[in-house]
């Protein structure tokens, strides 16, 4: 039985199109223990929002299929349970902040009245109370006039954030991750975070999973992945982030090519056909997973003790070889 808040074990999961199958998850594992947080980073397409749709049960089925692999939610398989199961941890247990967070709220209902539908649904009170519990909270989140606004449920166990911070300047961005990260110090909550943007990662992560075409290619502590990257897409990543020393004339980083296309994933490694260190079994067989120290891995056939050795970008030190024993 796991120890761990949220565990997720070699998840797969697949959407039924007319074109064909598309496998957009392909055996994402990764756990997620009380009052830290997890961010899962990549390019738009990896498969980050659909893990953790796939967690809360939020897509439909069909065409989405969990074709294998175990969600645990505090030792309890919460793989396949039915959409009524899942109404008791969604919004108590578990919440999520969408990508598209602004069109979240129905238009033709007080706010409200939708956060007392939360609070309702999950707490033995009367509909006064509710309202009180929905000022108290909101204050809480330093919202001014909290009796005039409500929007958010009652702080759950895990708060899955999908890209929390779009469309929103730089001044409101860090204001609403200081408010995540309170929240978290102050209520024990868990943080499961879906971003792009490494900047992000840095000032919220605990621990990092580097996601690539629905499987997850490195992942660690976010100072073994910001300062001891093993896998050439990570390198990819750090390398296409803007700093206050580069010079202003010259061009950010660029990963080449495109991701594959995951109705026929490659047979090798995924990110092959865009990797300058490429070898021949990377495009015939997909790398095991290698340690790279302490909790952290990566899933590059660089690592092998038999691979010849490459220089990373500058500042990137060198890969370390070890066995593709399991971390």
């Amino acid at each position: 039985m796991t120890n761990h808040l949220l565990d997720v074990q070699d998840l797969h999961v697949s959407f039924d199109t007319h074109a064909g199958e598309v496998q957009a998850v392909r055996g994402v594992s990764f756990w997620l223990d009380a009052g830290e947080t997890l961010s899962i980073v990549g390019e738009s397409g990896c498969g980050k929002s659909v893990t953790i749709q796939t967690i809360m049960k939020l897509l439909p089925s069909p065409p989405s299929q969990i074709k294998s692999g175990a969600i645990t939610y505090q030792g309890t398989d919460i793989t396949h349970l039915s959409d009524k199961a899942m109404e008791s941890y969604r919004g108590k247990e578990f919440s999520m902040i969408f990508q598209d967070s602004m069109t979240s709220l129905n238009p033709t209902m007080r706010v409200g009245r939708q956060m007392c539908e939360g609070i309702l649904r999950h707490q033995r009170v009367s509909r006064q109370e509710a309202q009180q519990i929905s000022a108290e909270l909101l204050g809480q989140v330093g919202l001014p006039n909290p009796e005039l606004v409500a929007k958010r449920y009652p702080h759950p166990k895990i708060l899955f954030a999908d890209e929390p911070t779009t469309a929103l300047d730089v001044t409101m961005q860090a204001q609403i991750l200081d408010l995540m990260n309170h929240l978290k110090e102050k209520r024990g909550t868990s943080i499961l975070l879906i971003t792009h943007d490494l900047g992000v990662v840095a000032k919220m992560a605990d621990r990092i999973a580097v996601m690539y075409a629905g499987k997850i290619v490195e992942y660690g502590d976010a100072r073994q992945v910001f300062y001891r990257p093993s896998h050439p897409y990570t390198w990819g990543l750090l390398g296409a982030m803007p700093n206050l020393i580069q010079d202003v004339k010259s061009e950010l980083y660029a990963i080449p090519g495109t991701p594959p296309d995951l109705y026929a994933p490659p047979k090798g490694c995924a990110f092959a056909a865009r990797c300058p260190y490429a070898m021949e079994a990377c495009l015939k067989e997909d790398p095991p997973e290698f340690a790279c120290g302490q909790a952290h891995a990566s899933r590059c056939w660089l690592l092998d003790p038999r691979a010849p050795d490459v220089t990373p970008p500058e500042g990137i030190p060198p890969l370390p070889k070890g066995g593709s024993d399991h971390v």
